[in-house]
């Protein structure tokens, strides 16, 4: 018992410590907003998902102590013009604050993701790495990178560093010389851009005739640092599973069902890693044509599919037609060999298509999409969703009984309209 009220006592005080780093602002934040570098949670009290962010929030700030990144909160139901000047819609609204630039962070509300998105917006939006040993340095510390090679003189260099203001908020961008890294990367040509990811260099293909159109380089270089910005078998989940539709290739999604300590069961990692496998055996030939990722929520897969999944399963969505297709053997039993045989079917286009963009799939996907809420919503709160749709449906029930009741009325009136005339 002692021990526990202990370690107890030790949890308080390093979560008032961590909290301590989190600077509480007022709506004196408006002067001093452009001075330094900010990373602002603009919150509510009574917000359940602000209140579940508190604590991470507070490891944010841990995690960005030692750096001129200023982690802050803000009170928006006591400091509402702080609301109003940042145009403040929804809570929480995480917001990264430079001088006059605002950028919203969208990414996953976990530590590491929001740490490296305020490192990554604090720095310059294409950095130079002018030794040769930074290289090494750079695959040890990211997934991901994207690199430019040459002088800074060309049309391809000022496309890259527009690509590179676009898309900061997630992935880093590097420029380098040719004779910096010519031993190390070994590139096609003196001038190139590339892309690391998974322990391999992909380059863009920048044709000389490509080069000397500005409008056509920026449009196909803008599609392929989107495609490529992905590792190859990233987590899915619902803040990027747009962007990954994006992408214009076949998705491949292992669905699998975390709990609540983000485990999964052996079956389902057996699954899992046994996907992966073949990924890192075909990666450069599946590379242009397939996206891999996985889901630990069976929920979001089961509205591409509409209806339930068993787990582990496997689906691949065509992200141009919306067509999804599935194996016809049980996932479990499934072999390399058989996942394999099954992407080949697809990258054939003889598997079997289901689902698409006609006006009747859409009908369907709206009525699953909302037996879904309603059946959300009786789970977490029987009561209030009983009353959400009790009240508009019993108010309904009453107008159209009382509108039978006055046509029944009027017409006994009519067919007895002496009924109540004074006799002689």
């Amino acid at each position: 018992m002692y021990l526990n009220r202990i370690l107890c006592c030790f949890l308080i005080g390093l979560n008032a410590a961590l909290s301590s780093k989190v600077l509480e602002l007022s709506d004196k934040f408006i002067d001093i907003s452009k001075d330094g570098i900010w990373f602002v949670k603009f919150y509510a009290p009574w917000c359940a998902y602000c209140s579940r962010l508190e604590p991470v929030w507070a490891h944010v700030a841990q995690g960005l102590f030692n750096t001129p990144i200023k982690v802050a909160k803000v009170d928006c139901t006591r400091f509402s013009a702080v609301a109003s000047h940042f145009q403040i819609r929804a809570y929480p609204t995480i917001m990264f604050i430079q001088g006059s630039t605002t950028h919203v962070y969208n990414g996953e509300r976990i530590k590491e993701d929001m740490v490296n998105y305020a490192l990554r917006m604090a720095q310059p939006p294409v950095q130079k790495v002018s030794y040769a040993d930074s290289i090494e340095n750079l695959k040890d510390t990211h997934d991901i990178f994207f690199g430019y090679i040459g002088d800074h003189q060309d049309t391809l260099w000022e496309v890259y560093t527009i690509q590179a203001i676009k898309y900061q908020p997630h992935n880093w961008f590097y420029s380098m010389t040719y004779e910096t890294v010519k031993k190390d990367l070994k590139p096609p040509n003196s001038t190139c851009v590339f892309v690391f990811k998974d322990d391999d260099i992909y380059y863009f293909g920048a044709t000389p005739e490509l080069i000397q159109d500005k409008e056509t380089l920026n449009t196909t270089l803008d599609k392929w640092v989107h495609s490529e910005r992905f590792g190859f078998y990233p987590k899915i989940t619902r803040s990027n599973f747009n962007e990954l539709l994006d992408i214009e290739k076949y998705l491949v999604i292992t669905v699998v069902s975390e709990n609540k300590l983000n485990e999964i069961s052996q079956t389902e990692k057996d699954f899992k890693d046994m996907i992966e496998s073949i990924i890192r055996k075909r990666k450069h030939e599946l590379h242009h044509k397939f996206q891999f990722g996985w889901i630990g929520s069976p929920d979001l897969a089961n509205s591409i599919v509409m209806y339930d999944l068993s787990v582990p399963h496997i689906i691949v969505l065509n992200s141009t037609t919306h067509h999804h297709h599935l194996p016809d053997d049980d996932p479990i039993l499934m072999t390399p060999e058989a996942v394999s045989m099954f992407l080949d079917e697809i990258h054939n286009e003889i598997a079997p298509a289901y689902g698409g963009k006609s006006f009747i799939v859409r009908l369907y996907r709206g009525f699953y999409e909302a037996r879904a809420t309603v059946s959300s919503m009786w789970r977490g709160n029987p009561i209030l969703t009983a009353l959400v749709f009790g009240l508009p449906l019993g108010f309904l029930s009453l107008l159209c009984y009382s509108i039978c009741c006055a046509d029944i009325l009027d017409a006994d009136e009519e067919e007895y309209p002496d009924q109540h005339e004074k006799k002689d």
